[in-house]
């Protein structure tokens, strides 16, 4: 696989030059998660988001053609697994950090896989135990990304082995 993750700095990066590649670093990520896990997706429109969290849904639930649509306009959609519920949130469109409540929030956390689109509409309610990935693409080439993998909580220790 060309999508190596290089540990610097407790932050690890990953180069990701088209959609496939992003596609398998969502898979080496998906083996790590279980149920009560947080992934927060950061970055502009248009840099991977959703492309890596459909890719990181058809993985888990082992079914590569999944129909997997953005929650951008339901604001969440769920899917069953045999490892757990996955909860995909898409908060751009929310207004105010209270409304994510009416979604299923405390549910998402109790019980299921959490991937949040827009994380930073949370506003301090994303908890410490999370994944945060962040797309930036590369100024010389339209389709590539680094994506930065920034662990807190138990996630530090888990994502480096």
């Amino acid at each position: 696989m060309r999508s190596a993750i290089l540990v610097v700095n407790n932050t690890m990066k990953s180069l990701s030059k088209n959609e496939n590649d992003t596609a398998n670093i969502a898979a080496k990520i998906a083996v790590k998660l279980q149920s009560g896990d947080v992934l927060c997706l950061r970055g502009d429109l248009g840099t991977g988001k959703t492309v890596f969290a459909r890719a990181m849904i058809r993985h888990l639930c082992d079914t590569p053609d999944l129909d997997v649509p953005s929650p951008t306009f339901t604001l969440v959609q769920n899917y069953e697994t045999n490892k757990s519920t996955i909860w995909h949130f898409d908060l751009y469109r929310i207004e105010d950090k209270e409304e994510i409540y009416e979604l299923g929030w405390e549910e998402a956390l109790a019980e299921g896989i959490t991937i949040i689109e827009w994380p930073e509409r949370l506003e301090g309610l994303a908890p410490q135990d999370r994944l945060e990935l962040i797309f930036n693409p590369l100024e010389n080439d339209e389709n590539s990304r680094e994506i930065t993998l920034v662990p807190y909580g138990t996630w530090e220790e888990r994502i480096a082995a």
